[in-house]
């Protein structure tokens, strides 16, 4: 149990698309200074959720909370505590990682000064010096997700919500990003959506799993791997799978 205010609130979250059920009164919360793994198979309804906490999509039933802030109904206050980075998130091509950034910047209203000082701070956190000035057309998939997550940094949000951002890396770009996220993780709240076991191992103090819009399983992850030989024996058993 821990005395540090939630960050994250999912109260019977529930979404449907025509008939089909894709969250079924989903609950968690996730306390401030954890690293939360979403964990889940594909199609589990993991950005689902995520979009919904985030407020790109709207639920059927329940309550999506930042930061103490209705998602639905405060969602500005919300937004400004929150940094987003969905799988494959969209980036201006054209644009270079100083620009990109100073766009977002302007937008959010900086002054010049602070907007320098953020810059700098997020590009040295991201590793992203070496390309600051290349178009992002021209970077690898590696390069494109520090961006991206300079991106949400930028604004010195408390709760991050990423969606898969190792996806289709290969195994260097992987070790940074999540050696990246361990060390955001020191400050920030984060839940981040993988169906990667070892995803979990590497940077996560607790594991959400759902499976078919619902929530299985919520504890750590040495919990989770009590219930079986393996993570990946106990990921078969709750999702039905033969192992």
């Amino acid at each position: 149990m821990t005395d540090a205010p939630l960050m994250i609130e999912a109260q019977g979250l529930t979404k449907l698309y025509g008939d089909f059920r894709a969250l079924n009164n989903v609950s968690f919360t996730v306390p401030k200074g954890q690293v939360a793994a979403f964990l889940g198979p594909n199609g589990a309804g993991k950005t689902t959720c995520m979009k919904v906490l985030t407020g790109f999509l709207a639920a059927a039933s329940g309550t999506a909370r930042i930061a103490g802030f209705d998602v639905a109904t405060q969602r500005i206050e919300a937004a400004r505590h929150l940094g987003y980075l969905p799988e494959n998130g969209p980036l201006y091509l054209d644009m270079t990682p100083k620009s990109l950034l100073t766009f977002f910047g302007q937008v959010r209203g900086m002054t010049p000064e602070k907007l320098a000082e953020r810059i700098a701070t997020v590009t040295q956190l991201c590793n992203i010096q070496p390309v600051l000035n290349k178009p992002i057309y021209k970077l690898s998939k590696g390069y494109r997700q520090r961006v991206g997550m300079a991106q949400v940094l930028l604004h010195e949000p408390e709760v991050l919500i990423m969606d898969e951002p190792t996806s289709g890396l290969d195994p260097n770009q992987i070790r940074d990003v999540r050696k990246l996220i361990r060390d955001i993780g020191r400050e920030k709240t984060i839940l981040l959506s993988t169906h990667i076991l070892q995803e979990v191992e590497a940077v996560a103090d607790r594991v959400i799993f759902i499976h078919a819009g619902e929530i299985v399983f919520d504890g750590t992850p040495k919990e989770m791997q009590a219930r079986g030989a393996s993570l990946d024996e106990v990921f078969h058993s709750l999702t039905g799978a033969v192992a």
